[in-house]
């Protein structure tokens, strides 16, 4: 199922007199008037959720004489919510492109060549500097304090907070003076 289908079906899945109209349909078809009567709405109220639910596919409809019979469209009320979800890898990676615009943004907006020209207030844009300054490390490595605050040092003076912000952050663990980067 392409993309546009799977949005226009949630999008008609998201008004509560369209579902109950689908609920109604369950159990059969039915004409449009009854339909408009069981549901306590008008004929027009009705003419129009029954467009948008034909329009993404959901319902079924024939003329009998002068009456519109309605039905419910059984390939895909059966179709499991995992293939309407199938297309959503391509909505993962938009997603993902966005975000690493926005980490470059950051890194950036606060880095002026290797050094840290600020430490943002922010908390998500501090993770990313963090993160970004725990590239300097080696995961699973020991660094002693002088080592990892000279590290440190060479970005931005203030060592101290940075160190700090990493470990509660759970970049970085410390223990007897030792620091390790975890993740």
């Amino acid at each position: 199922m392409d993309r546009e289908t799977a949005i226009r079906i949630f999008k008609c899945l998201s008004d509560a007199s369209r579902l109950n109209i689908i609920a109604t349909l369950r159990n059969g078809e039915a004409y449009g008037e009854l339909l408009a009567q069981r549901l306590g709405v008008s004929a027009s109220t009705l003419s129009f959720h029954m467009k948008k639910l034909e329009e993404a596919g959901l319902v079924t409809s024939r003329k009998e004489q002068y009456y519109t019979v309605y039905a419910l469209n059984p390939e895909l009320i059966r179709l499991p919510l995992s293939e309407l979800l199938a297309d959503g890898a391509e909505g993962e990676d938009e997603a993902y492109r966005r975000e690493e615009a926005y980490r470059k943004k950051v890194i950036d907006s606060f880095f002026d060549a290797d050094r840290l020209i600020s430490i943002p207030v922010q908390r998500k844009k501090k993770l990313i500097v963090l993160q970004k300054l725990a590239e300097r490390f080696e995961i699973g490595r020991v660094y002693e304090e002088a080592e990892l605050s000279e590290i440190i040092a060479r970005v931005h003076p203030d060592y101290c907070t940075l160190r700090r912000d990493m470990i509660s952050e759970g970049i970085l663990t410390r223990e007897n003076g030792r620091y390790v980067r975890i993740k």
